[in-house]
């Protein structure tokens, strides 16, 4: 439901910054601004999506887990996106994105918050935390196939 309202209400949002900048600095300038950001926007997914594949495939070569680098290829992709969208709302998240340490801060607070959500996951037994996890209601069994030899007579 979150992202329902948040994608009817930036194009709202979009057009009235739009028309108030138009108003403040003139229409040409703010359609220059506009396709300005957008043609920057294709040159930085254009750009950042191969250097984004080239620090993952590095970090990889020096068995290190490459998630920074993907969350922040994911970023750049994103700023790119938004930069290529037109409104002064969404440039300012695409320039944002472009900032490292916005980027860091973004990740970190994901990195937390889905921390403590799968702490919230984890049953331990209080009085026997070591004891194994499994369901005590699954019965665990072999079988073997047979096959009658009606079946396969013609």
């Amino acid at each position: 439901m979150p992202f329902f309202i948040i994608f009817v209400l930036i194009p709202f949002i979009e057009i009235y910054v739009f028309l108030q900048v138009g108003d403040s600095i003139g229409i040409g300038t703010t359609l220059f601004l506009a396709f300005f950001t957008a043609v920057l926007g294709g040159i930085i997914i254009k750009y950042q999506g191969m250097a984004t594949l080239q620090a993952v495939q590095n970090s990889l070569r020096h068995g290190q887990a490459p998630m920074a680098e993907i969350f922040d290829g994911f970023c750049l992709v994103a700023a790119g996106a938004t930069l290529i969208t037109p409104g002064f709302v969404t440039d300012t998240i695409g320039f944002l994105l472009l900032i490292p340490a916005v980027r860091t801060l973004i990740r970190t607070t994901i990195g937390k918050h889905m921390e403590m959500r799968s702490m919230h996951d984890i049953n331990i037994d209080p009085d026997n935390p070591y004891s194994d996890q499994r369901d005590i209601h699954v019965i665990e069994t072999e079988y073997t196939r047979v096959e009658d030899e009606d079946e396969h007579k013609p």
